[in-house]
């Protein structure tokens, strides 16, 4: 008689329906059952099959990507001795591009966005969707809840599309601070660092728009409010056509579907003759790979281009590329010639990376530093006015190789490779294992654009009772933000390994903290093989501040992630993983605290004591506390701007080392790996309630502070020899027109 109340469905769902995501209630005037969706918190959680496996996605590439069936897989040694620096003489050759008119193009793959948003173009572009949807039914646009965008809805004309466009527009600008800060960032340095004659002036800038604007808890709201759209459920990712016009990408097109592998079509990227070419084969269409054009100038002299991250025209730095069909005993000479930043660690002694697949097989060799002859250097160009030049400057990289045999696979790399699948085995290991299983727990914090996964890795050692485990603070480490900086992940493996190893450093701080780990924030633009920025363009470590949910899903999530875990428990510390590729060493960028005195650098106590523990790779000297406005929306100061003192990013070099017994050598995957358990020990170090060790750390605090008072002495200094120097100059060009009558410029 109760079924025949409830009806069919409400028979239905309370009884046939076995599911834990659907809740049913009944409504108390009709008795209808009503069912709503709910969120338990192992929604996210990663399904296991029956032999306690973990289901493990595929990458999705963008449609317009192709790519080649086999893997690219890697042996992880690393050499035996610390490989040197390289060490310039002053009379490496500098060739300026000839370019395809003077050689012979021998590959040539540049993938063109699926999308034209010209006005033109629009009607023709929505037509061909529309007959791609009969067929298509694996291919998806950013498939974050698994359904496919409708292309075909309507263009609204009412007045609100103008405001939410103009709005749109509004955030975006925000979010970078200004139209070209991107741009200046990418001439700067990868993350943080602003060096320049006028360092000391732009840090007192940025204090003091810190101090002039102290944060108000409108703004703190501001930071966790959700400035998205109205959007469908359905289709979290896609900013559909009545938001108007594309305000992200315009001129350089926009990511639009995705799907496992890519393009169904692969094109052949080798426009020669085989019967009539001999010379080497190159291929970048591999996951994280960057080679755009190969063009042979002589048989032993190849000019390469990379590819600019897609969206985009900017950030050519990352490149990773296959070469086979070598020749033994024969001079190579490669050079990189679309490079687009102004300085580098290729000229302060760095080498190329080389990784041959006959020695890995017969001497279980790994990637090792190559090159001679190597040069950083600007390309001349006389067709640029002395306006342009600044702006649109490019830069060659130069090097000979060498190779030991004939017919050799060959791969060369900017940094040590570190894919999304490399990512996804390492987490299924760590799921697989039946003791670390227990305290460890791998969720999905989102899907990105293209519908990858971003995962997260919750690790401690359970509680008894809730209450004790409200006790614990939560540790946030996330990585892997900007594509190209490779030593993040190997950092951030490192410290997954000590983490959740059996030793007794770690067995404490998993009974003391929870940490959260978000291993790779930014898997599109790793698989795709971009230098910095994510499918949309843009860089999502700017988007922290002002962030749209549909098009920065990663950020979005982390930030709530955050929030929540700041009103459960607290965060003891944050910090966000990054490489430089403008200084050697390792170092930390951390937030200086004036508002608070008794807080007053004591954010600068954990970098020293890294810099104590790991001193011939960690440089306390390098690390910088300042705040500038142009960086507002990283996630080091917004996490700050939240009250986590402890917000830092580490940045480790592509280089190596200029410390102690390291001193002049690269670093090696185990030279990250290591940093990452340092981080670990030196965190249980510093969160120690022992009364020996707060004694220790107070001691850290008055010799920091010594440190500064020292420099800020030694900066006013400076800042009085300039200008008496300058007094000097001014003087004597005045006793020369006294002399002369003329005046001296």
């Amino acid at each position: 008689m109760k079924d025949n109340q409830k009806g069919f469905l409400g028979s239905f769902l309370s009884k046939g329906l076995k599911t834990n995501q659907l809740e049913v209630n009944t409504d108390e005037k009709t008795l209808r059952p009503i069912a709503r969706l709910k969120e338990p918190r192992d929604l996210f959680a990663l399904p296991k099959d029956k032999d306690n496996d973990c289901s493990q996605q595929a990458p999705r590439w963008p449609i317009e990507c192709q790519v080649i069936e086999e893997r690219i897989v890697h042996i992880p040694t690393v050499p035996a001795q610390p490989e040197p620096f390289y060490q310039p003489t002053g009379k490496e050759l500098k060739p300026n591009p000839v370019g395809e008119e003077n050689g012979i193009v021998v590959f040539n793959y540049n993938p063109i966005s699926a999308v034209n948003y010209d006005k033109s173009a629009r009607s023709s572009s929505n037509k061909n969707h529309n007959d791609d949807d009969s067929s298509d039914s694996d291919v998806s646009s950013c498939e974050s809840q698994g359904s496919t965008p409708d292309l075909k809805t309507p263009k609204r004309l009412d007045k609100n599309t103008h405001l939410i466009t103009k709005l749109l527009t509004t955030l975006e600008q925000r979010s970078s601070s200004n139209s070209n800060e991107e741009e200046e960032d990418e001439e700067e340095e990868d993350d943080e660092d602003t060096e320049n004659e006028n360092e000391q002036e732009n840090d007192e800038e940025g204090r003091t728009w810190a101090e002039e604007n102290p944060i108000t808890q409108e703004e703190i709201e501001d930071i966790w409010a959700d400035k998205s759209p109205e959007y469908r459920a359905a289709t979290p990712t896609y900013i559909r056509k009545q938001f108007g016009k594309d305000v992200i990408a315009q001129k350089y097109g926009k990511f639009s579907r995705s799907a496992v592998g890519g393009s169904k079509f692969l094109t052949n990227c080798h426009p020669y003759n085989p019967e009539e070419y001999d010379g080497l084969e190159f291929e970048s269409r591999f996951e994280s790979g960057n080679l755009a054009k190969a063009v042979q100038i002589t048989p032993a002299y190849y000019e390469l281009y990379l590819r600019p991250d897609l969206y985009t025209s900017r950030s050519r730095q990352w490149f990773y590329f296959r070469v086979r069909k070598t020749k033994r005993n024969m001079l190579y000479r490669f050079s990189i010639v679309n490079l687009i930043k102004s300085d580098s660690l290729y000229n302060d002694g760095m080498r190329p990376l080389m990784y041959s697949t006959h020695n890995a097989k017969t001497r279980n060799e790994g990637w090792v530093r190559c090159g001679d002859n190597i040069c950083y250097y600007r390309n001349d160009d006389d067709n640029q006015t002395s306006e342009e030049e600044e702006d649109n400057s490019s830069y060659t990289l130069t090097f000979n190789i060498e190779f030991e045999h004939d017919n050799d696979t060959v791969y060369f790399a900017h940094s040590y490779p570190y894919t999304y699948s490399d990512l996804q085995d390492y987490l299924m290991e760590i799921q697989k294992n039946p003791v670390k299983s227990k305290f460890c727990k791998l969720r999905l914090l989102c899907r990105t654009l293209a519908g990858n996964n971003v995962y997260y890795l919750t690790v401690t050692t359970p509680a008894v009772t809730e209450e004790l485990m409200k006790r614990k603070k939560s540790i946030v480490i996330s990585a892997r933000v900007h594509p190209s900086e490779t030593p993040s992940s190997w950092m951030m493996k490192g410290l997954m390994d000590f983490i959740t190893g059996d030793s007794t450093v770690a067995k404490r701080l998993r009974h003391k903290f929870i940490f959260k780990l978000i291993p790779m924030l930014n898997p599109d633009g790793v698989i795709v093989g971009n230098s910095r920025n994510s499918l949309t363009g843009k860089d999502l470590n700017r988007q922290y501040r002002t962030v749209i949910r549909e098009t920065y899903p990663s950020i979005w999530y982390t930030k709530a992630l955050i929030k929540r875990l700041i009103d459960e428990c607290g965060v003891s510390m944050y910090c966000d993983m990054h490489a430089h590729s403008r200084r050697h060493n390792i170092f930390i960028y951390g937030c200086e605290n004036k508002r608070n005195p008794e807080k007053k650098l004591t954010e600068q106590v954990f970098p020293l004591m890294l810099h104590k523990n790991v001193a011939d790779k960690f440089s306390f000297e390098n690390c910088k506390f300042k705040i500038q406005r142009s960086k507002e929306g990283t996630g080091r100061i917004v996490v700050w701007m939240l009250g986590i003192t402890n917000s830092y990013t580490i940045e480790a070099s592509f280089g190596g080392s200029l410390l102690g017994s390291r001193k002049g050598t690269h670093f090696t995957t185990q030279d990250y790996e290591h940093m990452g358990r340092a981080f670990c020990e030196t965190l249980l170090d510093y969160c120690d309630d022992n009364p020996n060790k707060v004694k220790r750390n107070a001691k850290l605090l008055k010799r920091i502070k010594k440190i500064r008072k020292r420099e800020k002495r030694e900066q006013k200094a400076l800042k009085l020899k300039k200008l008496a120097e300058q007094g000097c100059i001014i003087e004597e060009k005045f006793k020369v027109k006294m002399r002369t009558g003329k005046s001296v410029s």
